[in-house]
């Protein structure tokens, strides 16, 4: 990982080298324009201790408002509420016609959401995604025709496009030693934001008999206290990609501008040029564009290949059923009371359930590079089955059993290829690996919603949607496990190989002696011998 340095003009000094040029026999042709060599002076402790409150404040605040924002106890009863005789939908409609739009608007508003969120710096995007929050629940209150509902799916897309910003942004604020300290704060409230809200939500209305409506009303409150905290967040003074370069040409041009105050008389040209050129460069020198070239040598690491590949299958997988799986439980249990929709504790466990999954892969110590394929291999057969028993099973508890185990072996491999792809790469680097990964799922799940859920398509109920995941699961399957024999079997191959080899070697090693006693023999006709 790259650490930038801020360095302001008041701690920063500077020396001028004279640099000339020379022909072959050391006349001196031109003076070149000299270069500033910055040094960058230790600040002192009491800085170091305002800079160190400072960005642990920030870090507090940003973890808070990740908790706050996930605070929607209506959001595990939306296809409940939709279905019921308040909203008046069908399952057709909701499965057909509804849910596929969310589908289609993550994938409209990804890229340029990822490349905006960079290119703003994290803060206009937060705001964005907590105005899109307040939408949904505004038209869910207040909307009551298919085209508004579907529009309501939009807004959803766009908040989940824009949860890059969040996961991104705290690293903006904090050196790069504590990154992965601060990355599980934030992941951990909002973790611990889902499982509250999902918590509330039951409670509220299993033992408190709250209307759909009225949850909604609540989340609403909620989501708008959290667009009123995200105009507080703290605004970054970079990012990833855009904006590093953006400071290193101000970095220049003030050191430019230094040199040019100290030596005006010698250097009005050379320094003009130079500014010149700075502030005019080539977008083909950016750090995003540079990242992007750097993409095709990822491609050629085994592991990368592997996690990144899971990454983009499995995802896509994992969140098709997230999408429908509501619509599914209303299909097997088609409850007539609201106190036993059960969605709500059903996430929070789940949710728990990823919790303790994910926090148990930091723990696996194997030799990642041999066993990999067969551990996602048996994982994705563990899916497989999962979904297949959630699809021909007529009992609810067995269906929120599957799905829980369903979610928590999905969260247990997050871990390990986040990882896995990280510990390979710089942060700028990991980041578009990520976003590019992100995109293609997302493309992948956008053409099995055509095919497969869209009225435009098969069309397909929900039962059959989750036969077609199954035998998606079990297509991955057999490709991991056939690559896990093939890597195996290699391993043991050359390993042997390597056993032989080393056996000869050692073989070799001692047959000199023989060798030697018969060519250090006299010759009888006193010809030259060896010795």
């Amino acid at each position: 990982m790259v650490e930038v340095v801020e360095v302001t003009c008041d701690e920063r000094t500077e020396d001028v080298k004279e640099v000339m040029k020379t022909d072959g026999i050391g006349h001196i042709v031109e003076n070149v324009a000299p270069e500033p060599v910055i040094h960058e002076t230790k600040e002192d402790p009491e800085t170091q201790t305002q800079k160190t409150r400072t960005w642990i404040w920030s870090v507090v605040y940003l973890c808070f408002y990740g908790f706050m924002v996930q605070l929607k106890p209506g959001e595990p009863f939306i296809t409940p509420y939709l279905l019921s005789t308040e909203k008046n939908f069908t399952s057709k409609q909701v499965t057909n016609e509804i849910s596929p739009v969310l589908t289609y608007s993550y994938m409209a508003v990804l890229v340029p959401v990822f490349l905006l969120t960079d290119y703003l710096r994290y803060k206009p995007v937060l705001i964005l995604q907590s105005l899109s929050h307040v939408s949904i629940w505004l038209i869910l209150l207040l909307g009551a025709s298919l085209l508004e509902m579907q529009f309501m799916e939009f807004f959803y897309g766009i908040t989940m496009a824009a949860r890059v910003a969040y996961s991104s942004y705290i690293f903006s604020l904090v050196p790069a030693n504590v990154y992965q300290r601060v990355a599980s704060y934030s992941r951990s409230s909002v973790l611990m934001g889902v499982f509250t809200s999902s918590v509330l939500g039951q409670i509220c209305v299993s033992l408190g008999g709250v209307s759909y409506r009225t949850l909604s009303a609540v989340s609403l409150g909620f989501v708008t206290f959290g667009l009123l905290l995200s105009f507080c967040l703290p605004w970054p003074k970079r990012s990833l990609f855009f904006n590093q370069a953006r400071l290193e040409e101000e970095r220049k041009e003030a050191a430019q501008s230094e040199l040019a105050r100290m030596k005006p008389e010698e250097n009005d040209g050379s320094v003009a040029a130079q500014s010149s050129n700075h502030k005019s460069p080539s977008w083909t020198n950016s750090v995003f564009v540079q990242m992007l070239k750097e993409l095709k040598h990822v491609v050629k690491v085994p592991s990368l290949r592997l996690w990144s590949l899971w990454w983009v299958f499995n995802s896509t997988g994992y969140y098709l059923v997230l999408f429908y799986v509501h619509i599914l439980w209303n299909k097997v249990y088609p409850v007539t009371e609201n106190k036993h929709v059960y969605n709500g504790a059903v996430e929070a466990a789940s949710t728990l359930l990823g919790a303790i999954t994910s926090f148990a892969a930091g723990y696996v110590k194997i030799r990642w590079n041999l066993w990999s394929e067969l551990v996602i291999g048996l994982i994705t057969a563990a899916q497989a089955g999962l979904l297949l028993l959630m699809g021909i099973t007529d009992n609810i508890w067995v269906c929120y059993v599957a799905y829980a185990l369903f979610r928590g072996f999905y969260q247990f491999l997050v871990p390990i290829a986040i990882f896995q792809i990280a510990s390979a790469l710089t942060k700028e680097l990991c980041a578009l690996v990520f976003g590019v990964n992100t995109f293609l799922g997302t493309v992948l799940k956008t053409i099995i919603t055509i095919i497969v859920a869209d009225k435009r398509g098969l069309a397909l109920n929900v039962q059959s949607q989750f036969f077609i995941y199954f035998f998606y699961f079990t297509l991955l399957t057999v490709v991991y496990l056939g690559c896990s024999a093939f890597v195996i079997t290699c391993h043991y191959r050359n390993q042997r190989a390597q056993e032989e080899t080393t056996e000869v070697a050692i073989a070799t090693e001692l047959s000199p002696m023989s060798t030697t006693d018969s060519e250090g023999t006299t010759a009888l006709n006193g010809a030259t011998i060896k010795t």
